[in-house]
C-alpha cells in the first residue's frame, strides 16, 4: 500500500512535518521533504533517508523547482507554516503578508502542481495541516488563526473540485503539540495549557502523523477537517 508511492511533505525536516515524513518512510514510501532555513535539521533528515530540497513554498519559482524533481506524486502534505503571536494593533502588513504567503499561498502553489501530477493517474491525496486555532480562533494570534482557517475552507472546496478525478483532499488540525514552534511557552505555561485539555497533556508530533496516515489508508474519506487536539475546544 505504501511501496512504490511518492510522498511530498513541505516543512518536513522537523516537528510535525518530520514525524509525518518518517512515518511514510518507515512504511516503504519514497519521501521528499522541503525546508527553508534550518540546515541542521535538513542534514539530519538526509541521514534518515529522506530526500531533502531547500525551498520557500511561498515563492512560485521554488515550488516549481521542487516539482521538477518529482515525476509522479501520490501524497502531498502541506505542512510548511509560520506562526505569529502578536496583538493586531502591533502587527505590520509585512508580518500579515508573510503569514499568508507561507501558510496559504504555499499550500495553493503546491496543491496546484500536485494536482497536475495526480490527474494523470486519476488518484492522489492532499492533506493540509491547519490548527485548532483555525477552528476556534486565538487571542493575540488573529492573523495566524485566519490563515489556518483559510486552509480549512480551501480543503473543503478543493475536495469537491477534485473528487470527480479520484483525488482526495483532507485537513488535520493539531492542537497544542509539543514541538519547537511552541517553545515560546515556558514549561509552567505548558502545564497550565494542559489543564484545559480534556486528555490533560500536550500532543506528540507522532500522533498527528498517525492521523495523516489514517487519511491515506481510508480511501473513502475526503473533505474533512480532522482535529488532533486531545478534545480541546469541543
Amino acid at each position: 500500500m505504501y511501496e512504490m508511492r511518492t510522498v511530498l511533505v513541505t516543512g518536513g525536516t522537523r516537528g510535525i512535518g518530520r514525524a509525518i515524513a518518517e512515518k511514510f518512510l518507515q512504511k516503504g514510501a519514497r519521501v521528499v521533504v522541503t525546508y527553508s532555513k534550518d540546515e541542521e535539521s535538513a542534514l539530519s533528515a538526509k541521514e534518515k533517508g529522506l530526500e531533502v530540497i531547500k525551498a520557500d513554498v511561498s515563492k512560485e519559482e521554488d515550488v516549481l523547482k521542487v516539482f521538477s524533481n518529482i515525476k509522479s506524486l501520490d501524497v502531498l502534505v502541506n505542512n510548511a507554516g509560520v506562526s505569529l503571536i502578536k496583538q493586531i494593533q502591533d502587527t505590520t502588513l509585512d508580518e500579515f503578508e508573510r503569514i499568508f504567503s507561507v501558510n496559504v499561498r504555499g499550500a495553493f502553489l503546491c496543491s496546484r502542481e500536485a494536482t497536475k501530477l495526480m490527474l494523470k493517474n486519476k488518484q492522489g491525496l492532499i492533506v493540509n495541516v491547519s490548527s485548532v486555532w483555525g477552528e476556534l480562533g486565538a487571542s493575540c494570534e488573529s492573523v495566524y488563526s485566519a490563515s489556518k482557517s483559510a486552509l480549512i475552507g480551501f480543503t473543503k472546496a478543493l475536495a469537491k473540485e477534485l473528487g470527480y478525478s479520484g483525488i482526495r483532499v483532507n485537513c488535520v488540525s493539531p492542537g497544542m503539540i509539543d514541538t519547537t514552534m511552541n517553545d515560546c511557552f515556558s514549561q509552567t505555561e505548558k502545564d497550565e495549557i494542559a489543564k484545559e485539555i480534556p486528555l490533560q497533556r500536550l500532543g506528540r508530533s507522532e500522533e498527528v502523523a498517525d492521523a495523516v496516515l489514517f487519511l491515506y489508508e481510508n480511501g473513502y474519506v475526503t473533505g474533512i477537517d480532522l482535529p488532533v487536539g486531545g478534545g480541546f475546544g469541543f
